[in-house]
């Protein structure tokens, strides 16, 4: 991408000017906004005449849970939300607090709202990680108004919070930051940085700090900090490319088993498996093997994939699937994980079917709503003289005296249910002779003048 495609004359509104309190904070906090006209990206909830929008200008926003990527300005719109409210931000960290910081931060609102009719927001960054009981501490402040309640997350709070805190709040979701929002940060820091000292940024080392910092603005920044203090420290205050790559290192891979990244990957892995792309297969299996994830993980996935995407266009796939898990326990990773990898590009390339799924979601369904019929006389077991008298088992059709092993117009449903069908094969794979077998074994039952109801 070419610095063409978007604008990089973005000029703050107004000045930012450092405070005589921020000279050890990093450069993140010392930009970070307090006004929405200053606030970079979101503009999906906060463009104008959007609900959130008008919430906070007015000063009336409820409790609320902000859940995205690192980077997104989660905390600098609990900041914003506060100034626009003329409320105290309570920060309770859920990594390090438990239920005595909670009372605390709750008894300061109280005394905040007796004493001085202000409000409070209590903020809780990574709320995802307080349990149930932690959670349920908030509930009756946030319902008598004594706090405001803003929980920020990295994880889907669908998963994560009970039903009862998100009954009481509005979730919104805040999306990483396009590159263009990502050079406003950029020139907005450049600008502030410039007051005191002259840093340039060759195109090439600003195009490389977008691309490394991907959507998060945290990240920008704290490299764009790195990488300065090297310049100076050399007396140079031109930044190359390869500075930026210098200083960003490594990146560490985005998963964090049981998050959602985690759920992501897997989610991609399968998804090019039932769309029969053996590459893209490989790289999502690599991906999650790069983030640390375990090669039985995708194991699992790969025998789910047998039997709901593939099924019986290619029953040879639930065995490779198997053997590949085989390998992995017996041989461990590193010839293990390739066995998956023939596996998964087996399962990619394989005849795609999801009859089976369906029909066996239909018969669940079924089932749950005839669970009251009773099994037909002729298929009950005669155990015992009491059920040979009761009928049990009389005129039951053995069907290997039959022509062929099939009892032509047998009915193994109950009454009610007879000639329900579940299972409609495809025209793919093994499913094709399948079909021929039903559609041929239906006409003899047509045929038949033997049947039961």
């Amino acid at each position: 991408m070419t610095n063409d495609n978007f604008d990089l004359s973005f000029e703050p509104s107004a000045p930012v000017q450092a405070n005589t309190h921020t000279d050890v904070q990093p450069l993140a906090a010392k930009l970070r906004p307090s006004q929405l006209a200053d606030y970079i990206g979101q503009q999906h909830i906060l463009a104008e005449g959007m609900p959130l929008r008008i919430a906070i200008e007015q000063g009336h926003c409820q409790s609320l849970i902000f859940y995205g990527p690192p980077g997104t300005g989660k905390t600098t719109l609990v900041e914003i939300i506060a100034n626009y409210s003329n409320a105290e931000v309570e920060r309770v960290s859920a990594v390090t607090s438990g239920i005595k910081e909670i009372r605390q931060a709750i008894d300061n609102a109280k005394r905040r709202l007796q004493q001085q009719n202000r409000r409070t927001i209590v903020f809780v960054d990574e709320v995802h990680r307080f349990n149930k009981s932690q959670q349920d501490a908030f509930l009756p402040h946030i319902e008598d108004g004594t706090i405001l309640f803003i929980g920020a997350t990295t994880e889907n709070p669908a998963f994560e919070l009970n039903n009862a805190i998100l009954s009481r709040v509005r979730v919104y979701q805040l999306l990483s930051l396009s590159e263009p929002e990502l050079a406003q940060v950029l020139q907005r820091a450049l600008t502030f940085i410039n007051q005191t000292h002259t840093v340039q940024l060759v195109p090439d080392a600003q195009q490389q700090l977008l691309a490394i910092a991907d959507g998060d603005a945290r990240r920008l920044l704290t490299l764009l900090e790195l990488a300065i203090s090297s310049a100076v420290v050399g007396q140079h205050n031109v930044l190359t490319q390869q500075q930026i790559i210098d200083v960003a290192g490594e990146r560490i891979p985005l998963y964090d088993k049981g998050g959602d990244a985690y759920y992501d990957l897997l989610s991609a892995f399968h998804k090019s498996v039932r769309g029969s792309d053996p590459d893209a297969a490989l790289y999502w299996f690599a991906r999650i093997l790069v983030g640390g994830g375990d090669a039985k993980v995708v194991a699992r996935r790969l025998l789910a994939i047998a039997s709901e995407d593939i099924g019986n266009a290619d029953p040879r796939a639930m065995q490779l699937a198997l053997n590949a898990w085989d390998t992995l326990h017996r041989v461990g990773p590193s010839e293990g994980e390739r066995a998956i990898a023939q596996a998964a590009v087996y399962l990619a390339l394989a005849p795609k079917s999801n009859a089976l799924y369906t029909a066996f979601n239909a018969a669940k369904q079924l089932a749950q709503q005839t669970a009251n019929l009773d099994v037909p006389k002729h298929l009950k077991n005669a155990t015992s003289q009491i059920a040979q008298q009761a009928g049990h088992g009389m005129d039951y059709r053995y069907a290997h005296d039959e022509p062929g092993a099939f009892a032509a117009g047998e009915c193994y449903f109950p009454a009610q249910l007879a000639h329900t069908q579940f299972y409609q094969p495809t025209e793919r794979g093994l499913e094709k002779q399948l079909q021929e077998k039903i559609t041929y074994l239906q006409q003899l039952n047509k045929n038949s003048h033997a049947t039961r109801y």
